[in-house]
Formats: structure tokens, sequence, C-alpha cells
């Protein structure tokens, strides 16, 4: 399957996440490292979310349609 491989930078704190979390937000909007706009569901997002927020480097993996297929913390 081909894919589009995207990077990013992302730093919530912690009542940020819990609006989402809450799903006051359903979609996150991020500008990738070459600047492009993505959005994707919010709650791909969950699995990240600590005490402190949601801080880090994220690759995220789209199809050629620019569909999710997942998205991972890299450091």
């Amino acid at each position: 399957m081909e894919r589009k491989t995207y990077y990013f930078s992302i730093n919530l704190n912690y009542q940020e996440c819990m609006a989402y979390y809450k799903g006051h937000y359903t979609s996150i909007q991020v500008l990738s490292d070459c600047g492009k706009t993505i959005r994707f569901a919010a709650e791909k997002l969950r699995p990240f979310m600590s005490s402190i927020g949601i801080k880090g480097r994220f690759r995220i993996h789209l199809t050629t349609e620019n569909k999710f297929i997942s998205i991972e913390k890299i450091n």
C-alpha cells in the first residue's frame, strides 16, 4: 500500500487535551514539518495523553487519498 508520511510536533497542556478527550472537539489540525496542514480525528491522540498533556514529535501515515492509517510518537 502506498502511503504518505508526515512529521510534526505537538505541545498541548492537560486542560487542552481534556477538551479533546471530552469530545468538545472532534478533530485536530497540525502543521507538518514540510508546511502541509493535516487534520485528523482528535481521538487518534488519546493513547499519547498523560498527566501533563501531549508533548513530542509524531509521525503520521496517510493513504495517497489522505485517509488516516496510523500515528506514532517518535520521541
